[in-house]
């Protein structure tokens, strides 16, 4: 799952990471959210959904997506 602010949430960490990334020397970056990825290994996927919305994500302020395990998004860093 992926599970980001939803759009116009203060998102701090972002906030703090497109400040940051100038002084890195790294010009022109914009709209920098910062979410996360969760990883499970389920035996009923169709149940990830209520999982997220009830417990996984907060659904006032979070957006989330079901990513499939072979999605190149869902992938390892």
């Amino acid at each position: 799952m992926l599970i980001r602010p939803k759009a116009g949430i203060l998102d701090p960490q972002g906030i703090a990471v497109e400040r940051a990334l100038p002084a890195l020397g790294f010009e022109g970056v914009r709209n920098v959210h910062v979410g996360r990825l969760v990883e499970l290994d389920v035996n009923d996927p169709g149940r990830l959904d209520e999982m997220c919305r009830r417990l996984l994500a907060n659904p006032l302020v979070e957006d989330f997506e079901v990513l499939p395990a072979d999605d190149p998004a869902a992938g390892r860093a």
